[in-house]
């Protein structure tokens, strides 16, 4: 069966080197996002880029990175991102996001049998 709706996809961008209370950033931000009851988050990991600071990060094998680029994805309705933007000013002390709207597609299976 397939469902469409409207939601917001955030995109943050952080680097692989960035924490919060002692922990990598992007895993905190997926559990927070589960606890919160967002649809899904994923966390991406780049192989190459640069942001403001304009230093090259790579995973070059003669020049290996320690602060890889991260993509954390973030997608729900707009009402629950809304709900979740102010908590991320506290994690986030440096990185960039963006959001945009975008269409969900949602394809589920078939239900097992036995189940209704």
């Amino acid at each position: 069966m397939k469902k469409e709706s409207d939601a917001i996809l955030l995109r943050i961008f952080i680097g692989e080197s960035d924490k919060y209370d002692g922990i990598p950033l992007s895993r905190y931000l997926v559990e927070l996002f589960k606890r919160e009851g967002l649809a899904g988050a994923t966390v991406l990991r780049g192989i190459s880029g640069f942001g403001k600071s304009s230093k090259l990060h790579t995973t070059s094998i003669l020049r290996l990175s320690d602060d890889l680029p991260i993509v954390v994805e973030v997608v729900d309705r707009k009402e629950n991102i809304e709900r979740i933007k102010p908590k991320l000013d506290n994690v986030i002390e440096e990185g960039l996001i963006t959001e945009e709207e975008v269409k969900i597609i949602l394809y589920e299976g078939r239900p097992a049998a036995g189940d209704k």
